[in-house]
């Protein structure tokens, strides 16, 4: 497994629209961490929470399935997102949903569905998930770069692998 990937720039972003729109400023740096495994491979909770919202985020560079779980822990509320997920992981999973540390949620997807990155799961802590119910940004510009490193810490607090 290689990861990484969390406050760096990136210019594969370049690529896509869903990334550059000629009204807003060039997003390319990204705000999850990224884990690159063999698709297929089974995803856990990272602790326990229930289903907040899910989707099938399409697009090129888009997430594709996703899962984001709502966690309460010391009377604070805050999200994990799973992105880049087998559509068989959206298919029978319902709001409410109730996850226990290290269960499994979900399987890594292909490139297939995943916006067409090689196999990887995209991790992301979000504390203020706003008015996103089944998707938030995972990249973000250099203007908006102080909000998102506040609302999406550093995802190594939870994943502990560094």
């Amino acid at each position: 497994m290689a990861f990484g990937g969390y406050n760096e720039e990136r210019n594969l972003y370049k690529e896509t629209s869903l990334f550059n729109d000629d009204e807003t400023e060039e997003r390319n740096i990204h705000i999850g961490m990224d884990l690159w495994i063999k698709a297929g491979t089974p995803v856990l909770a990272a602790l326990e929470g229930k289903v907040y919202g899910f989707d099938f985020n399409v697009g090129k560079g888009n997430y594709g399935p996703t899962i984001i779980l709502k966690h309460t822990l010391e009377n604070e509320i805050f999200y994990t997102l799973y992105g880049h997920l087998s559509v068989d992981s959206i298919e029978y999973i319902e709001i409410g949903t109730f996850f226990k540390k290290g269960q499994q949620i979900a399987t890594l997807g292909d490139s297939s569905v995943n916006g067409g990155y090689s196999p990887h799961l995209h991790f992301q802590i979000i504390k203020n998930i706003d008015d996103n119910f089944s998707d938030y940004p995972g990249v973000c510009s250099k203007k908006d770069l102080e909000y998102y490193l506040e609302n999406c810490p550093n995802p190594n607090l939870l994943l502990k692998i560094i």
